[in-house]
């Protein structure tokens, strides 16, 4: 398939052009672009697209996402991480669905992520009690039918989880505790055993376009041989090490108490910081930590609706990318942000951190921000030589914004409109891989209306049965709160919350 896209206005996000645009065409062969400048020789192509009076864009990289939330977007308000999990997550239960359950859920979110421009997710996907084969295999199938780009986890998680989080196996009563680690976590055998059918199985499909990453919950959840092991995994594939660290001050305190250092230094000195380890959230890190990110060329993806509605923090990013590391963006769970749309992490990011210093010098840039969602989450999934700027010999995945839509009018600089005015009305074509996926603001390989009509159907059910096992999991929210009491009470000598340090009443 040859595609020519002609007379646009090219937004490259390469080292020549960066955010600046110029006018030119685009010629795709297959799936990478085979020409780019301006009015290209006429080419016999199979699809015209005239760009007059467009933006085009490279795909939009979600570089953090938990899709096993789609079910609980809007369920929840003004819980902290902590006891938000317990209910969406739960400590005791069985929240397994069934496989058609998974491909729908799965299928809500890609429809709804190339609608607003994202052509690549990094799906971190969490299965209570256990992920299987058959449970990722569904994944990967919606993903394959959709036509996006995604990276996909095995998320695991190898120590009891009242050992977890700080102060919590100490205040629980003996029959919770004894609940909670009633279950039987994987050993590193089983979760290496795993992973390598996985990558077998999954690493590569579709000519690449689909891949297996790593994703070791956090430090303070796994153990050291479980972590080195998940590794020595992803080096050998090729693929980033996907983890949570201190996302809230309850992790902040988990370090101090467990180790007796920070999570980042506690990583550091186990030798699990490299250029494929790749951060989720990074808030509560210390002008120490964001010194060895730096060294280390790891990636941290900043999730700045996700950590303002749990109340997690704001993360220190223009420190973070001052020191050398590269910042991506996502979306987090579907649940903790209640939207999986690039396009609002993009603005909230943007707006997030002005209020973090009088010094406009140092607030961060429209440009900086669309970097973060291009490259730097290209970046941060080892995908920056494929993905994530529009160049010769690159994978073709790339948005077709129409500059006639009000989002656009009057035209100024195309990267403040994405960055401060896009809600992703304004896109009209997607195209991953070389193949147009979205066309005239339609998908073209999936029928998206009897899919969500199919959802809709089967939803009531699935809430019904997950409304009891909340109800179970209500028991352990007082003990959650003091844990949460007693973490904001510990001094660490920082403070990442948008005011000054706040008192528990």
């Amino acid at each position: 398939m040859t595609i020519h896209i002609k007379g646009a206005k090219i937004m490259a996000m390469d080292a020549t052009h960066g955010s600046d645009c110029f006018d030119g065409d685009i010629l795709i062969e297959g799936q990478r672009i085979v020409a780019m400048g301006a009015a290209l020789p006429e080419a016999e192509a199979d699809i015209i697209i005239d760009g007059h009076d467009k933006l085009v864009t490279p795909g939009f990289v979600n570089a953090h996402i938990h899709t096993a939330e789609a079910l609980f977007r809007g369920r929840y308000e003004n819980l902290p991480l902590e006891m938000w999990m317990t209910l969406a997550y739960f400590l005791v239960g069985d929240g397994q669905l069934a496989p058609r359950a998974l491909y729908l859920r799965t299928m809500l979110v890609a429809m709804d992520a190339l609608r607003n421009g994202v052509t690549f997710l990094a799906d971190d996907i969490l299965e209570m009690p256990l992920q299987t084969m058959e449970t990722l295999g569904c994944i990967y199938q919606a993903y394959d039918d959709a036509g996006i780009r995604a990276n996909v986890s095995g998320h695991v998680v190898d120590r009891p989880i009242a050992d977890t989080i700080p102060f919590f196996g100490e205040i629980l009563p003996d029959d919770l505790l004894a609940q909670i680690n009633a279950g039987k976590p994987p050993t590193v055998d089983e979760y290496v055993a795993f992973a390598k059918e996985a990558f077998s199985l999954y690493h590569g499909r579709t000519d690449g376009r689909l891949r297996f990453m790593v994703a070791p919950s956090g430090p303070q959840r796994c153990t050291v041989e479980l972590m080195q092991a998940a590794d020595e995994l992803a080096q050998a594939n090729g693929t980033a090490f996907h983890t949570h660290i201190l996302e809230t001050k309850v992790q902040a305190v988990s370090g101090q108490e467990f180790y007796g250092k920070t999570l980042v230094q506690y990583m550091h000195d186990l030798g699990l910081l490299n250029r494929g380890t790749t951060i989720a959230h990074g808030v509560w890190v210390t002008d120490a930590d964001i010194a060895l990110l730096g060294e280390a060329k790891c990636s941290v993806v900043h999730n700045s609706i996700s950590n303002l509605k749990l109340s997690s923090g704001i993360a220190p990013i223009r420190k973070l990318i001052d020191a050398g590391v590269n910042v991506a963006i996502g979306t987090d769970g579907v649940s903790t942000g209640d939207t999986p749309r690039l396009f609002d992490a993009m603005r909230a990011a943007a707006h997030l951190h002005n209020i973090t210093t009088p010094d406009y010098d140092a607030w961060l840039t429209a440009h900086e921000v669309m970097h973060a969602a291009t490259m730097g989450g290209a970046y941060s999934a080892l995908l920056e030589d494929d993905i994530g700027s529009l160049e010769v010999g690159k994978k073709a995945d790339l948005v077709i914004m129409d500059l006639r839509n009000a989002n656009f009018v009057p035209l100024n600089e195309p990267r403040n409109h994405i960055v401060y005015s896009e809600n992703g009305s304004s896109v009209e074509t997607v195209i991953v891989d070389g193949e147009i996926v979205l066309r005239d603001g339609l998908l073209t390989k999936i029928d998206e209306e009897a899919l969500l009509d199919e959802f809709r159907e089967l939803a009531p059910e699935l809430l019904a049965k997950h409304a009891p096992q909340e109800e179970q999991n209500q028991v352990f929210i007082p003990y959650l709160q003091e844990v949460y009491k007693r973490c904001a009470a510990v001094d660490l000598g920082i403070n990442r919350y948008g005011s000054d340090m706040p008192k528990w009443p």
